[in-house]
């Protein structure tokens, strides 16, 4: 796909690639206005194209009584207003086939997750509603199975759709990046790399997921070097405190720096 067909996408013409960043989950107005604000300043400085991120909903979590959202429709009112006040396009994750219509609604791309996106009515049904989709690789799934997933958008007469690698399951409680499955992958469709989820820590006996975010920029500055067209990060100026998934996301205060290297990097891998 062409990037440029998301809505409000900026800076498309820096040759730099672009970012999906932003919180797990949307916890708040204040926190996602916080969030977005930061990013935009950021992404602007470094002519980097961006994305707000964030999940209006959490559907698969481990325990029932892990942290789920705030309620839709005021989650999803959010995250217009943020595209609204500062003119990017957002991308939320959809988790049913009502879903799909009611979250286009508000938001530029829809988002599989990994669980889901061999889900053939789900990937239908976001596809159908003509915005941007983005499948996310399953932890389960060679990079190679995932043409089939992005042949059900295509087939929906939706050209715009995009596959996120996100790591791949290593043993019960780990996960690894297969970085070959980068150039597979774009073989397919526009690729991603999720660098805060491939380093997630799952099924921990406390049913609250781990991470390693000191490996973040490891596994970043790899997918630049690859040739990866885009970057996914989930970031939180607290994330000790964040609601979900904060074990493996980005502080905040560390986006800039991280994002200044990588367009480093990009910049020479350019020239070559």
């Amino acid at each position: 796909m062409n990037i440029s067909n998301i809505p409000q996408i900026k800076h498309i013409e820096s040759g730099n690639f672009f970012v999906l960043a932003g919180p797990c989950a949307i916890e708040g107005e204040e926190m996602a206005m916080k969030i977005a604000e930061k990013l935009v300043g950021i992404t602007d400085k470094l002519q980097i194209p961006y994305v707000f991120k964030g999940s209006f909903k959490k559907a698969n979590r481990s325990r029932i009584d892990s942290f789920s959202g705030i309620g839709d429709e005021k989650a999803l009112k959010i995250l217009r207003k943020v595209s609204e006040t500062f003119q990017i396009p957002t991308i939320t994750d959809i988790h049913t086939n009502e879903d799909a219509a009611m979250a286009a609604q508000y938001v530029d791309v829809l988002q599989i997750p990994a669980f889901l996106v061999r889900q053939t009515d789900l990937v239908v049904a976001a596809a159908k509603t003509g915005k941007t989709v983005n499948l996310k690789k399953g932890q389960f799934m060679s990079p190679e199975s995932m043409k089939h997933a992005v042949q059900k958008v295509l087939d929906c007469q939706n050209e715009n759709v995009m596959v996120t690698d996100r790591g791949t399951m290593f043993g019960y409680q780990d996960m690894i990046v297969d970085f070959r499955g980068i150039p597979t992958m774009q073989n397919y469709a526009t690729t991603v790399l999720d660098v805060t989820h491939s380093l997630q820590q799952p099924n921990q006996t406390t049913g609250v997921t781990g991470g390693r975010p000191d490996m973040i920029e490891t596994i970043a500055k790899a997918g630049i070097a690859v040739g990866v067209d885009g970057i996914f990060i989930e970031t939180h100026f607290d994330p000790a405190n964040a609601k979900s998934d904060g074990a493996n996301m980005l502080h905040l205060d560390y986006f800039e720096g991280l994002m200044t290297r990588l367009t480093a990097i990009r910049k020479t891998i350019n020239s070559f």
